[in-house]
């Protein structure tokens, strides 16, 4: 395996990502104003342009607001201050019913209530905000129907089901904390490493996933766990007040980027002793462009996105993540 050294990426085996050799939207092109390489993860969701001394990130978006960001190096340095962790697939186990979700709310706008997505699309309906699973499975399944027309099932399927779960009478299975996270967060307070969760998810999605995780771990209030929280807020509706969110969800860097410096004060020239630890392509990605060291957790959608190479640490289980926070692999 050869591996070759990208400015901002590190040390990349070149055979791991697609070579694109144009960016989508035209603007570069390998050859031309310097450009070396223009590369991706296989699930193109962000788009890389290199060059001699610096790597551009390009996001792309499914409701056409792509952007470029610059891709900072990074590096882990110990003591380690803060760990950000993704919630879903990460924190809790939560991925089975939020696909339910989206395929209710597509069985919805097809008169199918029996419909169910594909395995294709599991990478697409995971790690990503509402509005844009929606699109995926609008373009491919219901191409005359509108986000607006999903968003509109969606809500009313979820409402119902987190109404029920929140007064004890839903599934109690749906949101169940990942092995080992227990004892991995009571490991990360004993050594005063402080502690955030970071999801694209809506926070009257996240928040209910939250209060039946630590019920479960016998662990309180999650507020007064964790050191910050940080969720895609809240959606717009007609007649309420909504929060920006749909537009900037993982890849975008912003969720992560403000939990680390308004969630817990830290700088960005402290930014090495920072990681973040994702299940998703988009999360990894998400966590690289806001500069921090990523920790890739198996069983997730990193290897079907092709992000795997953006992983400075690929693990099985907390415990192997804690003995690389010790430095002791």
């Amino acid at each position: 395996m050869t591996h070759t050294l990208l400015p901002g990426l590190g040390a990349i085996d070149l055979e791991r990502f697609v070579r694109l050799g144009a960016c989508s939207d035209g603007r570069f092109a390998e050859g031309r104003d310097g450009v070396r390489l223009v590369l991706a993860p296989a699930d193109r969701r962000v788009e890389f342009i290199v060059f001699e001394d610096r790597t551009l990130a390009y996001v792309r978006s499914a409701l056409g607001y792509p952007a470029y960001y610059p891709v900072h190096p990074v590096a882990l340095e110990r003591p380690v201050r803060a760990v950000l962790m993704d919630l879903d697939g990460t924190t809790v186990r939560s991925e089975p019913f939020w696909v339910l979700m989206i395929e209710r709310a597509t069985g919805s706008l097809l008169g199918d209530p029996s419909f169910r997505l594909d395995e294709s699309d599991l990478p697409f309906v995971s790690g990503f905000s509402v509005s844009e699973h929606l699109e995926h499975c609008i373009r491919k399944y219901c191409p005359d129907r509108s986000v607006e027309d999903a968003r509109r099932c969606y809500f009313e399927h979820t409402h119902r089901e987190m109404r029920e779960i929140l007064e004890g009478r839903g599934r109690q299975d749906a949101f169940v904390p990942a092995p080992g996270l227990k004892p991995f967060l009571l490991a990360l307070k004993r050594e005063g490493i402080r502690i955030g969760v970071v999801t694209s998810g809506l926070h009257e999605k996240a928040w209910p996933e939250l209060v039946a995780a630590f019920r479960a771990m016998d662990l309180g209030d999650p507020r007064a766990f964790y050191d910050a929280i940080v969720t895609a807020g809240f959606p717009v509706r007609p007649g309420e007040a909504g929060t920006l969110g749909e537009l900037s969800p993982k890849p975008h860097p912003w969720l992560y980027a403000e939990a680390a410096r308004v969630g817990l004060g830290i700088p960005f020239d402290q930014r090495h002793r920072v990681v973040g630890i994702e299940d998703s392509g988009a999360g990894v990605c998400a966590i690289r462009l806001a500069g921090f060291t990523a920790f890739g957790m198996a069983g997730g959608t990193i290897e079907a996105s092709g992000a795997r190479p953006l992983c400075q640490h690929y693990c099985a289980s907390f415990d192997e993540v804690l003995a690389i926070l010790h430095g002791s692999v």
